[in-house]
């Protein structure tokens, strides 16, 4: 008879290898204003799914489009100046 075993010790036995760097966690703290953006927006289109969209559902969409954008821009800038400090000054 052959007994099958579980592979949990060998696979935790290299998660402290796995968590993110200080560096991985800065760049996503970093991404946090555009990732809530994007859920804001797919908050919006979960809520059309199942309906037909009235004004104020296109409102709520197009405002949270909008926040992706200025989110994304301000991210844009962000890395911009970070690379490029000379010239933002």
């Amino acid at each position: 008879m052959t007994y099958i075993v579980t592979v949990q010790e060998a696979v935790t036995a290299f998660a402290p290898w796995l968590e993110p760097t200080d560096a991985e966690l800065d760049a996503i703290e970093e991404e946090m204003p555009v990732i809530s953006a994007e859920v804001d927006v797919l908050d919006a289109q979960i809520l059309l799914l199942d309906r037909t969209p009235n004004e104020l559902d296109t409102r709520r969409l197009r405002r949270a489009h909008n926040r992706v954008l200025t989110a994304r821009t301000a991210a844009a800038n962000a890395a911009a100046t970070a690379a490029f400090p000379e010239v933002g000054a």
